[in-house]
């Protein structure tokens, strides 16, 4: 693991190297190690990690007026969503007497010049979190947690339906990704979204709750 995915899992991506490359993003499917945590706290700051870049990404995007009438419609539902995985996350971390960690900055490029491009980077944002909620499964160890990630999971899998559906994507391996879904490294994952955070002292992610 390199020290950017650890400073990540850890809430500490105060300096990550920006510069918006969606191909970063397309890596391999393989599930997450045991090393890369060291307890549920670990895992769910991982998961509020992601959550924050979700929410920010919607909060933005929708803001930016690309979007008419059901697509609109959907896509603020889904901005809302985010935003309330991010108080849950953030919820149960604290009930567990854990420390959430702070909103990173983010720079998502030009994920906001038109409607394709919002909608494309929508839908590789939503199916990166369904593998990493995947990939991250089953290192948490209590099942109370788990149970609530499963719930959280399955939204991440509509949403991804949903906006590949608005791109007009074929079912197999678009609107869907096949019969199962499949996991994704820590590694991967946090390697794929890194390109979208900045230093906080350049750009303040402000997430909506």
């Amino acid at each position: 693991m390199t020290d950017t995915v650890r400073d990540l899992i850890h809430g500490n991506a105060s300096m990550v190297a920006p510069g918006a490359a969606l191909g970063a993003l397309s890596h391999g499917f393989e599930l997450a190690s045991a090393k890369d945590f060291n307890s549920d706290i670990e895992v769910l700051n991982y998961a509020l990690t992601l959550e924050y870049l979700e929410a920010e990404f919607y909060r933005q995007g929708n803001a930016a007026g690309l979007l008419k009438g059901t697509e609109k419609k959907y896509l603020m539902q889904i901005g809302a969503d985010e935003a309330s995985h991010v108080a849950t996350v953030t919820a149960t971390i604290q009930k567990l007497g854990g420390a959430p960690v702070g909103a990173p900055a983010v720079d998502f490029g030009g994920a906001f010049e038109s409607r394709k491009s919002y909608l494309t980077t929508a839908h590789i944002f939503e199916n990166k979190g369904v593998g990493a909620y995947l990939g991250a499964a089953g290192f948490v160890k209590n099942k109370m947690i788990l149970q609530a990630a499963a719930g959280i999971f399955g939204v991440e899998a509509r949403h991804a339906a949903v906006v590949g559906n608005l791109l007009g994507l074929k079912a197999e391996g678009g609107v869907y990704m096949g019969s199962t879904e499949v996991g994704i490294p820590t590694a991967d994952v946090l390697k794929a979204v890194a390109p979208f955070l900045q230093n906080p002292a350049k750009v303040v992610a402000a997430i909506t709750l």
